[in-house]
């Protein structure tokens, strides 16, 4: 009897605390598992190395986890490989590891504001709250930010623009079993990954990023400035077609899509520049819904066939 795809393909590590999970051996791996059973105030701290440029910072993200991939056991042999195709490639699912040597930040700079070295400041306050009778807000307080703004140095008056990073949501099973899963592995191979999960690419979008832009982006418009969106590959490619615009002076968001480069020797992938895609707000958010409306006809039928359902479980009863 073959073995169900859901049970010989899984997402799994894909880097771990900077580091790819296939390349550490089997006594990193169960270090860095046996880590996560520790106390947070009594755990070593492990350095983030997209940030520790200037000093080390420790790792914040909850087990370490910097990317995920997904895995393939083959039958027969129970060997765990990477998955060949596209579908085995690395996903971000933590913000920072956009930040690997400041590449993002002088491309975009580069390309929307004719200098490849910004300053940058980040969780600037864009909203801010008005009080009334049922907000606990104080009058002027900051309600909402921009993660990050990138100025071009001595500009007068001043040239910038907004950036936001998105990684993406894991749904589906924690890391816990595969961290147990990993400290008792014996063999040398990588074990395959324990729970059932997957990117999120509809919490992380529709959910999640798509408000921030409504929010955000008229008012930037109104300004004249331009909302920058970071994401990885997969990310981008999740998303339904987007009509493009030709020139930057048309558009509301630029899209800028990276790729984590894993085709060395070394244990480490690399962030590369890839796309650059404009948009406009409304096709941005046709592009995140990823839909289209049924037609009336077919939402009444679903109606009809719920409200059925829903009778003959009462009837059951």
């Amino acid at each position: 009897m073959q073995q169900p795809a859901r049970d010989r393909f899984r997402f799994g590590i894909g880097e771990w605390y900077g580091r790819l999970f296939h390349k550490l051996t089997r006594d990193e791996r169960a270090l860095y598992a046996t880590l996560q059973e520790m106390p947070k105030k009594s755990r070593p701290p492990q350095p983030c190395p997209f940030q520790s440029e200037r000093e080390v910072v420790p790792c914040t993200k909850a087990g370490g986890v910097c990317s995920v991939r997904r895995y393939v056991e083959r039958a027969g042999t129970r060997q765990v490989e990477i998955v060949p195709d596209g579908s085995g490639r690395l996903r971000t699912v933590c913000p920072y590891r956009f930040r690997e040597n400041g590449l993002i930040y002088g491309w975009v700079s580069q390309e929307l504001l004719g200098d490849n070295d910004p300053r940058v400041v980040s969780e600037v306050g864009f909203l801010t709250g008005v009080k009334g009778e049922e907000s606990d807000e104080a009058e002027g307080s900051d309600v909402g930010r921009i993660d990050q703004v990138l100025i071009a140095p001595g500009s007068k008056p001043l040239e910038w623009c907004a950036l936001e990073i998105q990684a993406v949501y894991v749904s589906g099973a924690s890391m816990g079993g595969d961290f147990e899963a990993i400290k008792n592995h014996t063999d040398r191979t990588s074990p395959f990954p324990a729970g059932y999960r997957h990117p999120d690419y509809r919490s992380s979008g529709p959910k999640r990023l798509m408000p921030q832009l409504q929010i955000k982006v008229p008012t930037l418009r109104r300004w004249g400035k331009k909302m920058v969106v970071v994401v990885d590959r997969d990310f981008f490619e999740a998303l339904a077609s987007m009509d493009r615009v030709r020139d930057v002076s048309n558009c509301d968001i630029a899209w800028f899509i990276v790729d984590l480069d894993d085709s060395g020797t070394s244990d480490r992938a690399h962030l590369t520049p890839g796309d650059v895609r404009l948009t406009t707000l409304e096709r941005a958010v046709e592009g995140l819904t990823a839909g289209l409306p049924v037609s009336k006809e077919e939402f009444e039928r679903r109606i009809l066939n719920q409200l059925a359902a829903q009778e003959k479980r009462q009837r059951g009863a």
